[in-house]
Protein backbone atom coordinates (compact mmCIF):
# COMPACT_ATOMS: atom_id res chain seq x y z
CA UNK A 1 0.00 0.00 0.00
CA UNK A 2 1.56 3.29 -1.05
CA UNK A 3 0.43 6.36 1.89
CA UNK A 4 -0.85 9.90 0.78
CA UNK A 5 2.40 11.01 0.64
CA UNK A 6 3.99 8.60 -1.40
CA UNK A 7 1.34 9.52 -3.81
CA UNK A 8 2.51 12.96 -4.01
CA UNK A 9 6.14 12.02 -4.48
CA UNK A 10 5.41 9.47 -7.46
CA UNK A 11 3.23 11.96 -8.84
CA UNK A 12 5.98 14.60 -8.64
CA UNK A 13 8.55 12.34 -10.13
CA UNK A 14 6.23 11.28 -12.77
CA UNK A 15 5.67 15.06 -13.71
CA UNK A 16 9.46 15.48 -13.55
CA UNK A 17 9.78 12.64 -15.71
CA UNK A 18 7.38 13.70 -18.54
CA UNK A 19 8.97 17.26 -18.20
CA UNK A 20 12.12 15.51 -18.68
CA UNK A 21 11.23 13.49 -21.95
CA UNK A 22 10.00 17.09 -23.36
CA UNK A 23 12.98 18.70 -22.94
CA UNK A 24 14.52 15.98 -24.45
CA UNK A 25 12.29 15.46 -27.58
CA UNK A 26 12.85 19.58 -28.40
CA UNK A 27 16.21 19.57 -28.33
CA UNK A 28 16.61 16.23 -30.45
CA UNK A 29 14.43 18.67 -33.36
CA UNK A 30 16.92 20.72 -34.39
CA UNK A 31 19.31 17.65 -35.07
CA UNK A 32 16.37 15.06 -36.49
CA UNK A 33 15.94 17.81 -39.01
CA UNK A 34 19.26 18.63 -40.52
CA UNK A 35 19.78 14.49 -39.95
CA UNK A 36 16.75 14.17 -42.47
CA UNK A 37 18.00 17.47 -44.68
CA UNK A 38 21.20 15.90 -44.77
CA UNK A 39 19.85 11.94 -46.00
CA UNK A 40 17.53 14.13 -48.93
CA UNK A 41 20.87 15.81 -50.46
CA UNK A 42 22.65 12.47 -50.37
CA UNK A 43 19.15 11.19 -52.12
CA UNK A 44 19.06 13.50 -54.43
CA UNK A 45 20.10 12.27 -58.20
CA UNK A 46 22.89 13.94 -59.75
CA UNK A 47 21.88 16.44 -62.36
CA UNK A 48 23.82 16.18 -65.81
CA UNK A 49 25.77 19.15 -66.29
CA UNK A 50 25.70 20.10 -62.66
CA UNK A 51 27.18 17.96 -60.61
CA UNK A 52 27.18 14.47 -63.65
CA UNK A 53 28.82 14.68 -66.92
CA UNK A 54 27.05 13.48 -69.83
CA UNK A 55 27.18 10.14 -70.74
CA UNK A 56 30.14 9.86 -73.55
CA UNK A 57 30.17 7.08 -76.50
CA UNK A 58 33.37 5.21 -75.84
CA UNK A 59 33.77 2.03 -73.56
CA UNK A 60 36.07 -0.76 -73.05
CA UNK A 61 33.98 -4.12 -73.30
CA UNK A 62 32.69 -4.99 -69.62
CA UNK A 63 34.64 -6.78 -67.28
CA UNK A 64 37.63 -6.29 -70.15
CA UNK A 65 41.05 -5.98 -68.02
CA UNK A 66 42.86 -3.14 -69.81
CA UNK A 67 46.41 -3.59 -70.05
CA UNK A 68 48.18 -0.54 -69.29
CA UNK A 69 51.92 0.07 -70.72
CA UNK A 70 54.12 3.52 -70.20
CA UNK A 71 55.91 4.26 -73.15
CA UNK A 72 59.73 4.12 -72.59
CA UNK A 73 61.64 7.64 -71.46
CA UNK A 74 57.91 9.25 -71.74
CA UNK A 75 58.06 9.92 -67.90
CA UNK A 76 59.93 10.12 -64.88
CA UNK A 77 60.44 7.25 -62.11
CA UNK A 78 58.72 9.91 -59.81
CA UNK A 79 56.12 10.77 -62.19
CA UNK A 80 55.08 7.27 -62.56
CA UNK A 81 53.65 6.43 -58.84
CA UNK A 82 51.18 9.49 -59.62
CA UNK A 83 49.70 8.11 -63.26
CA UNK A 84 49.20 4.83 -61.65
CA UNK A 85 47.10 6.19 -58.84
CA UNK A 86 44.51 7.01 -61.28
CA UNK A 87 44.38 3.56 -62.22
CA UNK A 88 43.88 2.29 -58.60
CA UNK A 89 41.31 4.84 -58.34
CA UNK A 90 39.07 3.66 -60.82
CA UNK A 91 39.59 0.15 -60.38
CA UNK A 92 38.71 0.95 -56.18
CA UNK A 93 34.89 1.62 -57.88
CA UNK A 94 35.26 -0.99 -60.58
CA UNK A 95 32.52 -2.94 -58.90
CA UNK A 96 30.20 -0.21 -58.01
CA UNK A 97 30.36 1.31 -61.55
CA UNK A 98 29.37 -1.99 -62.74
CA UNK A 99 31.76 -2.28 -65.43
CA UNK A 100 34.12 -5.12 -64.66
CA UNK A 101 36.71 -2.63 -66.09
CA UNK A 102 39.90 -2.83 -64.42
CA UNK A 103 42.79 -1.08 -65.40
CA UNK A 104 46.58 -3.10 -64.70
CA UNK A 105 49.68 -1.94 -65.14
CA UNK A 106 52.33 -3.77 -67.08
CA UNK A 107 55.30 -1.68 -67.75
CA UNK A 108 57.33 0.29 -70.23
CA UNK A 109 56.41 -0.25 -73.91
CA UNK A 110 58.54 0.94 -76.67
CA UNK A 111 56.23 2.26 -78.60
CA UNK A 112 52.05 2.75 -78.91
CA UNK A 113 50.82 -0.70 -79.11
CA UNK A 114 47.88 -2.10 -80.90
CA UNK A 115 47.03 -5.49 -79.05
CA UNK A 116 43.54 -5.90 -77.90
CA UNK A 117 42.77 -4.83 -74.40
CA UNK A 118 45.64 -2.56 -74.49
CA UNK A 119 46.23 1.02 -73.23
CA UNK A 120 49.30 3.16 -74.06
CA UNK A 121 50.03 5.77 -71.89
CA UNK A 122 52.53 8.49 -73.94
CA UNK A 123 53.77 11.94 -73.66
CA UNK A 124 53.13 14.01 -76.79
CA UNK A 125 52.14 17.59 -77.95
CA UNK A 126 48.47 18.59 -76.73
CA UNK A 127 48.16 21.99 -75.79
CA UNK A 128 47.62 24.33 -78.41
CA UNK A 129 47.09 27.62 -76.52
CA UNK A 130 43.50 28.01 -77.63
CA UNK A 131 41.37 25.63 -76.15
CA UNK A 132 43.84 24.42 -73.36
CA UNK A 133 43.60 21.08 -73.22
CA UNK A 134 46.94 18.93 -72.07
CA UNK A 135 45.54 15.34 -72.63
CA UNK A 136 43.35 13.35 -75.57
CA UNK A 137 42.93 9.70 -76.12
CA UNK A 138 42.84 8.13 -79.32
CA UNK A 139 40.70 4.94 -79.40
CA UNK A 140 40.05 2.26 -82.13
CA UNK A 141 37.86 -0.31 -82.47
CA UNK A 142 37.87 -3.07 -84.29
CA UNK A 143 34.49 -3.95 -84.95
CA UNK A 144 33.49 -0.49 -85.63
CA UNK A 145 31.35 0.24 -82.61
CA UNK A 146 31.86 2.09 -79.13
CA UNK A 147 33.94 -0.74 -77.89
CA UNK A 148 37.64 -0.13 -77.76
CA UNK A 149 39.93 -2.23 -79.02
CA UNK A 150 42.88 -0.58 -77.92
CA UNK A 151 43.26 3.33 -76.82
CA UNK A 152 46.30 5.69 -76.66
CA UNK A 153 46.34 8.22 -73.98
CA UNK A 154 48.50 11.65 -74.81
CA UNK A 155 49.92 14.00 -72.47
CA UNK A 156 51.62 17.33 -72.93
CA UNK A 157 54.79 17.62 -71.78
CA UNK A 158 53.59 21.08 -70.27
CA UNK A 159 51.98 19.15 -67.46
CA UNK A 160 54.23 18.17 -64.90
CA UNK A 161 53.12 18.77 -61.68
CA UNK A 162 52.54 15.64 -59.77
CA UNK A 163 49.10 15.71 -58.52
CA UNK A 164 47.51 17.00 -61.98
CA UNK A 165 49.01 14.23 -63.36
CA UNK A 166 46.86 12.01 -61.38
CA UNK A 167 44.16 13.97 -62.01
CA UNK A 168 44.46 14.74 -65.81
CA UNK A 169 44.68 10.73 -65.91
CA UNK A 170 41.71 10.09 -63.84
CA UNK A 171 39.90 12.44 -66.26
CA UNK A 172 40.72 10.38 -69.53
CA UNK A 173 40.00 7.28 -67.82
CA UNK A 174 36.40 8.21 -67.33
CA UNK A 175 36.20 9.21 -71.31
CA UNK A 176 37.25 5.28 -71.48
CA UNK A 177 34.48 4.30 -69.48
CA UNK A 178 32.01 6.47 -71.46
CA UNK A 179 31.97 9.96 -69.63
CA UNK A 180 32.07 13.02 -71.47
CA UNK A 181 33.63 16.44 -70.18
CA UNK A 182 31.13 18.51 -67.82
CA UNK A 183 32.91 21.66 -67.73
CA UNK A 184 30.36 23.74 -65.48
CA UNK A 185 29.24 20.62 -63.34
CA UNK A 186 29.95 22.49 -59.89
CA UNK A 187 33.14 22.31 -58.34
CA UNK A 188 34.43 18.94 -56.70
CA UNK A 189 31.51 17.31 -57.99
CA UNK A 190 33.14 15.35 -60.97
CA UNK A 191 36.90 14.28 -62.13
CA UNK A 192 35.16 15.23 -65.39
CA UNK A 193 36.01 19.23 -65.13
CA UNK A 194 39.32 20.91 -66.47
CA UNK A 195 42.00 22.45 -65.27
CA UNK A 196 41.90 26.78 -65.19
CA UNK A 197 45.36 26.70 -64.98
CA UNK A 198 48.48 24.22 -66.30
CA UNK A 199 49.98 22.32 -63.31
CA UNK A 200 47.43 23.77 -60.87
CA UNK A 201 46.03 20.91 -59.36
CA UNK A 202 41.34 20.75 -59.04
CA UNK A 203 41.74 18.21 -56.24
CA UNK A 204 39.65 15.85 -58.34
CA UNK A 205 41.48 12.85 -58.50
CA UNK A 206 38.80 10.16 -57.44
CA UNK A 207 35.43 9.68 -59.16
CA UNK A 208 32.89 11.02 -57.44
CA UNK A 209 29.48 9.52 -57.01
CA UNK A 210 28.07 11.72 -59.64
CA UNK A 211 30.94 9.68 -61.76
CA UNK A 212 29.99 6.25 -60.23
CA UNK A 213 26.70 6.53 -61.55
CA UNK A 214 26.93 7.63 -64.75
CA UNK A 215 29.43 4.74 -65.98
CA UNK A 216 26.97 2.85 -64.23
CA UNK A 217 24.47 4.57 -66.21
CA UNK A 218 26.58 3.73 -69.29
CA UNK A 219 27.19 0.26 -68.97
CA UNK A 220 23.56 -0.50 -68.24
CA UNK A 221 22.63 1.51 -71.84
CA UNK A 222 25.58 -0.94 -73.33
CA UNK A 223 23.76 -4.01 -72.29
CA UNK A 224 20.88 -2.82 -74.42
CA UNK A 225 22.31 -1.29 -77.69
CA UNK A 226 26.23 -1.16 -79.17
CA UNK A 227 26.46 1.40 -80.81
CA UNK A 228 28.11 1.91 -84.47
CA UNK A 229 30.89 4.37 -84.09
CA UNK A 230 30.92 7.75 -86.19
CA UNK A 231 33.27 8.06 -89.38
CA UNK A 232 36.93 7.56 -88.64
CA UNK A 233 39.01 10.66 -88.60
CA UNK A 234 38.44 13.38 -86.07
CA UNK A 235 35.42 12.08 -83.72
CA UNK A 236 34.73 15.52 -82.18
CA UNK A 237 31.19 16.89 -82.73
CA UNK A 238 29.49 13.95 -83.60
CA UNK A 239 26.32 14.18 -82.27
CA UNK A 240 28.02 12.58 -79.08
CA UNK A 241 29.81 15.53 -78.12
CA UNK A 242 27.88 18.65 -76.66
CA UNK A 243 28.54 21.82 -77.58
CA UNK A 244 31.10 22.85 -74.59
CA UNK A 245 32.78 19.56 -74.83
CA UNK A 246 35.70 20.15 -77.32
CA UNK A 247 38.02 17.12 -75.79
CA UNK A 248 39.45 15.62 -78.87
CA UNK A 249 38.39 12.18 -79.29
CA UNK A 250 40.56 10.49 -81.75
CA UNK A 251 39.77 7.22 -83.53
CA UNK A 252 42.81 6.41 -85.69
CA UNK A 253 41.56 5.04 -89.34
CA UNK A 254 41.89 1.79 -89.52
Amino acid sequence: MISADGERDASNMNSRLVFLIAALLALATPTTRFVSAKLERELTPCRIGEQAPPIGFWTWPQNTRVKVHIRAGDFSSEELPHLLAALKNWNDVSEATTSGVRFEYVGEAAQTLDCVGCLTVIRGAVFDGKRRHLTEVHVYSANHNQLITYAVIVVDPRLTDPKALTEAMAHELGHNLGLLDCYECKKKSTVMTKFREINVPNNMAQPTACDIAQVKQAYTELKVRVRPSPKFGLAEDEGEEPVDDDTPIIVPKP
